[in-house]
């Protein structure tokens, strides 16, 4: 077997290959570098596999907390890694948009999964998962049940900061003035949406685009996100575990590549 795991700020994902290249197992803890979260990812992963550490032949880790995690044999950026994953996963990708907790990243994909071209965001919560944590808090609700709430909104209410912290007290403010919570949290996608095109534009974009990352299960904004670049979107298979899958798919071609 061969191991990804991709070690984020707020969340861990692990992944493991067989040796005919098929994906085995995946899982995600919402734990990050930092905490248990890797140890759990992994022995998740291996029990939902039936093998132990022992069955593992190759092992590449990736993420923000890469570094950490002892037992791998070789570290790779998350760029490549969420390359490969798309690739892997979905033959035609050419763009993906992994919006993380933390950060956004746009990626031209190439053939085998390579990497083109890349622009992230990394030093501001706006446009991130972190962004929506903040909007879910104001708006009384969970994360998970915005897509909804964004989907029954009747009316456009934009949130013109870019700023989380500025954004949160505009939030506020319409809320009092008697906004509905249904058309604040469309703002609130069509926000991160408008700044994702931002990216996107900066180093082009074209189809297949895939959005990976825990904010590609919020359905409302893989909606918004097509019609605002006018390409079909979708959620990558397995969104928030990409990158671990990319990661598993290095380390069979590179353990194979040393046999050779």
């Amino acid at each position: 077997m061969y191991l990804g795991i991709d070690i984020g700020s707020s969340s861990s994902k692990a992944a493991l290959i067989n040796h005919r290249k098929e994906l085995v197992a995946t899982s995600v803890v919402n734990m990050g570098t930092g905490t248990k979260g890797p140890e759990m990812v992994l022995e998740n992963v291996l029990k939902i596999a039936n093998i132990s550490k022992e069955d593992i032949k190759y092992t590449i880790a990736t993420g923000y907390g890469r570094i950490t995690f002892q037992d791998a044999n070789l570290q790779i950026t998350e760029i490549s890694c969420h390359a490969k994953g798309a690739s892997f996963l979905m033959e035609d990708v050419a763009t993906v948009i992994d919006i993380g907790g933390q950060d956004a990243k746009v990626i031209k994909i190439g053939e085998d999964g390579k990497v083109k071209n890349f622009v992230m965001n990394e030093k501001c919560a706006a446009g991130t998962g972190r962004f929506l944590e903040v909007m879910a808090r104001v708006l009384n609700c969970k994360i998970e049940e915005l897509s909804d709430l964004a989907e029954k909104s009747t009316n456009d209410i934009p949130i013109s900061s870019v700023c989380t912290v500025f954004a949160e007290s505009e939030v506020i403010s319409q809320l009092a003035s008697g906004a509905a919570t249904e058309d604040v949290a469309k703002g609130a996608h069509v926000a991160i949406v408008k700044r994702i095109r931002g990216m996107c534009n900066r180093i082009g974009y074209e189809p297949l685009i895939a959005m990976t990352g825990g904010v590609a299960l919020n359905s409302n904004i893989v909606k918004l996100m097509g019609e605002e670049l006018g390409h079909l979107v979708v959620a990558a298979p397995y969104p928030q575990a990409v990158g671990s899958i990319g990661a598993a798919v290095f380390a069979y071609e590179k353990s194979n590549r040393e046999d050779e």
